[in-house]
C-alpha cells in the first residue's frame, strides 16, 4: 500500500471519529459507530459486518474484558427514501473494539488491512500506520515462506527425500537465488547466527522471492511428477534462477540487499503491542453528554 493509498484511507477513517466528554469533563473520548465503520470497511450489508461484530464480542469475553467498556447498543435515526425517517440499532465503539472487529474481518481487504494497523497505533499518525503495515506485510510474508517450505518438504518426502534431502534442496535453491553464494555465505555477509533460519533476517522483497521459487517448485513436482532428489533439486534450482533473473531485469540482485530486523523481534513486538492495546484505548463513559450525533445515512 503507497503512501498516497494510506492518506487516503486515513483521512476516510479520521472522518468519522466522534468526540464525547466522560463523566467529570476532563477529556474527550474517542468513539465510533459501527453503522459508520462497516461503510469505510467496504460491507455492504449490516448483517454481515454483525457477524464480524459478534466475533469480536466473543473475543472480548474470551480475554475476560468488560464488554461494557467498549461495545455499547444504541439507536439512531436514518433517511428513507420517502423523507421520513426510523430508527435502526447501532453500536457505540471504543478503539479497541474497532481493533477487534478489524481482526475479525478479511484481512485481504485493502481496508480491513489497513484499520487493523489504524486502530492498533494510538496516535494514528501516518508514518506509524505506514511503519506497521509495512512490519505486517513482512511477517505475512515470513508465515507464507514456512507453510510453502513446509508443504514442499511433505510433498518430496512422499517421492523419496528426506529430511535431509530436503536441507539440500533448499540449500542448492538458495545457492542459485543469491547468485553463487551459498546459504551459509548469506548468513556471514547479514551477520546470522548459523543456527537460525536465513529468511528470519531477509528484507520482504527477499522472502517473497524465494516464496516465489518454492511455490513453483511445488507446483512442478507434481505436475511434473518428479521422484528422487536430483529431479527436484534440478527444478528447484531452475525455479530460483528464474526467479533471480526477474529480479535482475529490475536492477536487483538479492546478495546485495540490507539485513532486515529479526523476524523473532517482530514476532514479539507485534504480540507486546496487541496486549497494550485493550490497556490504552479509552472506556466508554456511564453518560456520554456532548456527544455529536452521527450523519443520517439512507437504508
Amino acid at each position: 500500500m503507497d503512501k498516497i493509498r494510506i492518506s487516503q484511507l486515513k483521512t476516510i477513517f479520521d472522518d468519522i471519529v466522534h468526540l464525547i466528554n466522560n463523566e467529570d469533563d476532563s477529556e474527550q473520548v474517542e468513539v465510533w459507530f459501527a453503522r459508520e465503520l462497516q461503510e469505510v470497511l467496504g460491507y455492504a450489508r449490516w448483517e454481515n459486518f454483525v457477524v464480524a461484530i459478534n466475533r469480536a464480542v466473543d473475543s472480548c469475553k474470551t480475554q475476560h474484558i468488560n464488554l461494557d467498556d467498549h461495545f455499547r447498543e444504541v439507536t439512531k435515526m436514518v433517511g428513507l427514501g420517502s423523507g421520513a425517517k426510523r430508527e435502526i440499532n447501532d453500536y457505540m465503539l471504543t478503539r479497541y473494539a474497532c481493533y477487534l472487529i478489524t481482526q475479525n474481518g478479511d484481512p485481504k481487504k485493502e481496508e480491513i488491512a489497513f484499520a487493523q494497523s489504524y486502530f492498533a497505533v494510538q496516535t494514528r499518525k501516518a508514518e506509524l500506520i505506514e511503519e506497521r503495515l509495512n512490519l505486517l506485510s513482512r511477517l505475512e510474508t515470513r508465515d507464507k515462506l514456512r507453510a510453502s517450505e513446509k508443504q514442499l518438504s511433505q510433498n518430496i518426502y512422499e517421492r523419496g527425500v528426506d529430511d535431509k534431502g530436503f536441507g539440500r534442496i533448499r540449500s542448492k535453491g538458495d545457492t542459485a537465488l543469491f547468485g553463487g553464494h551459498t546459504t551459509e555465505d548469506m548468513k556471514q555477509r547479514l551477520g546470522v547466527q548459523s543456527t537460525r533460519p536465513l529468511a528470519d533476517f531477509l528484507p520482504t522483497l527477499t522472502v517473497a522471492a524465494k516464496n516465489l521459487a518454492t511455490e513453483m517448485t511445488n507446483y512442478n513436482v507434481e505436475n511434473k511428477d518428479l521422484f528422487g532428489e536430483q529431479p527436484i533439486t534440478r527444478e528447484h534450482i531452475q525455479n530460483n534462477t528464474s526467479v533471480r533473473e526477474m529480479l535482475g531485469k529490475r536492477g536487483i540482485k538479492p546478495e546485495e540487499l540490507p539485513p532486515a530486523e529479526d523476524i523473532k523481534k517482530l514476532e514479539r513486538r507485534v504480540a507486546s503491542e496487541e496486549k497494550k492495546i485493550e490497556k490504552t484505548s479509552s472506556k466508554l463513559p456511564a453518560k456520554p453528554e456532548g456527544l455529536k450525533p452521527p450523519k443520517d445515512q439512507k437504508q
